[in-house]
């Protein structure tokens, strides 16, 4: 995928919006203009819309991993140990 950046007037989302050349599969490119059809939606808020949900995803797993970094490492031998002194396995 090639960006392009480009400064655009105008407003979206309360910011100044960006403007990019972003180069798609044509099968998603399609999928993404027929989603747009059928949501009244712009191909600019989905593919937003896309961007900030992974961002978002990205943020939690950090946060997710910040939090268990202070836990004890455990090894795989010890682990099955361990399940299998439990009788779970």
């Amino acid at each position: 995928m090639l960006w392009q950046h480009n400064v655009k007037g105008g407003d979206m989302m309360g910011t100044a919006a960006m403007r990019a050349t972003v180069y798609l599969d044509p099968d998603l490119h399609k999928a993404l203009r027929l989603k747009a059809v059928e949501t009244a939606q712009s191909l600019s808020k989905l593919v937003n819309d896309a961007i900030k949900e992974s961002l978002a995803e990205d943020a939690e797993d950090m946060a997710a991993f910040e939090v268990r970094a202070k836990e004890p490492l455990i090894s795989y031998e010890a682990m099955i140990k361990r399940l299998k002194k439990d009788g779970r396995i």
